[in-house]
C-alpha cells in the first residue's frame, strides 16, 4: 500500500546509497533495486523470518553486490551502517505496518482473529512478550499503554478485567485476551467502532516492541545521514505514529523563532530539510477496494536542502 508512491518521493538516483528500514515481504526492496545501477540498497529487519525469506527471494541482488540484508531494529540504522563504512545516504523508507506474514501466521500472535500463544515479538530473540506484559504488568502500567497506545477509552475496565482474571490463571492466548477485553467493554459500545480488541492488541503490540522509541530514535538518526537532496519516506498505519513523524518532520523544516520584522532570513537561519508534501499522501480507491489494510495508511515525505 501506497508502495509506489513512496518509493517514486524518494527520488532514487541509480548509483546512490539507499535503505529500506522496514525490509519485511521485500516489496519495497525490490522497487529500489528496480532503479539502482551501481547504487546500493541496505534493507532492515529484526524479524528472522523476514531475513531469510529475502535471503532467497532477493538472492540475485544479494549476489550482484546491489542488496545487504541487515538484521537488525531500525533503532540501530546509524551503528549498523556504520558497520558497512557507511556514513551518509541519498534515502530511506519506512513502511510501519506489521507485515502481513506476521499478522497471518497465527503462532505469531498478533491479530485477534487467530487464536495463538500470546507473543507479539517482532525480535523472537527479545524476552518481553505480550503474554509478560498481560500477566505480569501491573495495573497502572496496563491503563498507560492502553490509553497512551490504543487510546482505548475503555483503558482502566479493561486493566481492571485483565488483572481480576489473571488472579485465578494466566491469560495466555489471543483469544482468552479477546474474551476479557469484550467483558470489560460495554455491550452498546462493542456494536460500533470495530473489533473491540482492536485498541488494545495494537496498544500491546506497539509496547512489547517499543515501536514509537524505536521510531524516534531512527528518524533523528535518518535526518542525520541524509546527504543534500536526500529524501525520507515514512508510511504510517496509526494516528500515534503519524503524530510523531508529522511533529519531526515539521520541526526539522520549520523556521526558527526570529525577531519580528526582519527582512531578510539569515542563511544560517534558514532549515536544512523541507517537506515534499504538505499534506500527508493517502491510497487510491483504487487501492482501497483491493486492500482493506490500506484505510488508515498516510504517507509524509521529508528533503534535505544543504
Amino acid at each position: 500500500m501506497l508502495l509506489h508512491e513512496a518509493v517514486d518521493n524518494l527520488n532514487i538516483q541509480p548509483n546512490g546509497t539507499y535503505v529500506d528500514a522496514t525490509l519485511g515481504g521485500g516489496g519495497h526492496t525490490s522497487l529500489i533495486l528496480s532503479h539502482l545501477q551501481n547504487g546500493h540498497l541496505y534493507s532492515f529487519d529484526q524479524d528472522r523470518e523476514a531475513i531469510e525469506y529475502n535471503q532467497q527471494h532477493l538472492q540475485t541482488a544479494i549476489q550482484s553486490g546491489r542488496l545487504t540484508l541487515i538484521e537488525d531494529n531500525f533503532r540501530h540504522l546509524k551503528a549498523a551502517l556504520a558497520k558497512q563504512h557507511v556514513s551518509s545516504i541519498d534515502g530511506i523508507v519506512y513502511d510501519l505496518g506489521v507485515s502481513s506474514p506476521q499478522f497471518d501466521e497465527s503462532n505469531r500472535g498478533f491479530s485477534y482473529q487467530h487464536d495463538a500463544e500470546l507473543d507479539m515479538r517482532m525480535n523472537q530473540e527479545q524476552k518481553l512478550s505480550a503474554k509478560t506484559i498481560v500477566n505480569e504488568w501491573p495495573y497502572e502500567d496496563l491503563v498507560r499503554i492502553l490509553y497512551r497506545y490504543g487510546e482505548e477509552k475503555f483503558a482502566k475496565s479493561i486493566a481492571r478485567n485483565i488483572e481480576r482474571t489473571r488472579q485465578h490463571q494466566p491469560i495466555t492466548t489471543t483469544f482468552q485476551l479477546v474474551d476479557v477485553i469484550k467483558e470489560a467493554i460495554p455491550a452498546r459500545a462493542r456494536r460500533h467502532g470495530g473489533h473491540p480488541a482492536k485498541k488494545s492488541f495494537q496498544a500491546i503490540r506497539i509496547a512489547v516492541n517499543d515501536e514509537l522509541g524505536a521510531l524516534e530514535e531512527s528518524l533523528e538518526q535518518a535526518l542525520a545521514l541524509l546527504n543534500p537532496g536526500g529524501r525520507i519516506s515514512v508510511i504510517t498505519f496509526q494516528s500515534l505514529e503519524d503524530r510523531l513523524v508529522k511533529t519531526m518532520f515539521r520541526e526539522k523544516s520549520s523556521l526558527p523563532e526570529l525577531p519580528p520584522g526582519l527582512p531578510i532570513i539569515p542563511k544560517e537561519q534558514q532549515p536544512d530539510f523541507k517537506l515534499v508534501n504538505k499534506k500527508p499522501i493517502e491510497p487510491s480507491q483504487e487501492e482501497l477496494a483491493v486492500n482493506h489494510r490500506a484505510h488508515s495508511a498516510k504517507l509524509r515525505v521529508i528533503e534535505k536542502i544543504k
